[in-house]
């Protein structure tokens, strides 16, 4: 079945009627008592009006922290979701209600319970990138940042069901060779679309840069055993999460990054890395629906008090527990 994807609008505004909206989120924010926060993926504007910008584990735990009566969630549906299993008593608005995600729509409550039932003495792990309705069939949560911690937390000789990106299964599988680990074939289509082509041709037109690749991506795994074979030399090549990315970034001294994730993190690099270039190792790397929402969807959301995203209670106690371990663990 083809994906159906939003199409991405270019920025329908002019920098003076940016700074005009901008202004004016801001002012809604406090009047509201609202906490604006923002994905790594979503667009340059949306991200500089926003209170906190950052991957899924630091959004996640800063959705739990929030003291503000609102939260306006600048990323997509899965990740409101879990603001609102979080912070229940807050109010919860995403901007745009076409932010899906292509990973999320992979695997299915009845999915998961089937799953279990094949392997009745495994732990389930989820990748963030799920609903809240498939949260509530799992042990843990985990993201790219903390999912070798997860792994690490759960007993040696527990047998261990990973959903559903197929590609963050097999950096697990690499990483932790020992473990016994099932993986969900499924696969978010941007990340899935880095070409290690694209990657090395990035490399040879900007010799000494680094390279920072997310474990998303289709390139990893062929990255990774070109590298093990002694095909490929490891140096100047990291696999790291987002907000990992961004670390690196300040920390290497070298004045040129590939950046082999989705492009909108490239804004945040250049304001974390002044005077450094990034080049993205596939221009083509745009999530369509982290791209739906824009500043007049920020001050609509305010304004309106739109779309407000709710979770169910008898799912949100049981995929609370599930996400707090998430939460717990890691850097």
């Amino acid at each position: 079945m083809t994906l159906q994807l939003p199409v991405i609008e270019p920025t329908p505004y002019t920098d003076a009627e940016a700074a005009a909206l901008q202004a004016e989120i801001r002012t809604l924010a406090r009047e509201r008592n609202a906490i604006i926060l923002a994905h790594n993926y979503q667009r340059a504007e949306v991200q500089d009006v926003a209170h906190f910008v950052g991957d899924s584990l630091g959004l996640s735990r800063r959705a739990a922290a929030v003291e503000e009566d609102i939260i306006v969630f600048c990323g997509v549906h899965f990740m409101a979701e879990t603001a609102k299993v979080l912070s229940p008593d807050k109010t919860v608005l995403l901007p745009d209600l076409e932010a899906g995600c292509s990973l999320a729509d992979t695997i299915t409550p009845e999915e998961v319970r089937g799953w279990r039932q094949q392997f009745p003495d495994h732990v389930a792990v989820g990748y963030v990138n799920t609903t809240a309705a498939v949260k509530a069939e799992l042990d843990y949560c985990c993201t790219s940042g903390n999912v070798l911690d997860v792994i690490d937390a759960i007993p040696a000789d527990k047998g261990i069901l990973f959903l559903p990106d197929m590609f963050l299964g097999a950096h697990v599988r690499r990483m932790r060779p020992e473990r016994d680990v099932e993986v969900w074939m499924g696969e978010c289509h941007v990340h899935a679309g880095i070409d290690i082509d694209n990657l090395q041709e990035a490399r040879q037109a900007n010799p000494g840069s680094e390279v920072l690749v997310h474990p998303e991506c289709g390139c990893a795994s062929r990255l990774l055993y070109r590298m093990a074979d002694g095909d490929l030399p490891t140096e100047g090549i990291h696999i790291a999460s987002t907000e990992g990315m961004i670390h690196l970034t300040r920390e290497l001294p070298a004045d040129t990054f590939i950046v082999a994730t989705e492009t909108g993190i490239i804004h945040r690099m250049r304001q974390e890395a002044p005077g450094k270039r990034f080049v993205p190792a596939d221009r083509a790397a745009e999530c369509a629906y982290m791209k739906t929402i824009t500043l007049v969807d920020v001050r609509d959301a305010l304004r309106l008090g739109q779309h407000e995203v709710d979770v169910p209670e008898a799912i949100r106690v049981r995929a609370l527990g599930a996400i707090e371990r998430m939460v717990a663990l890691g850097d």
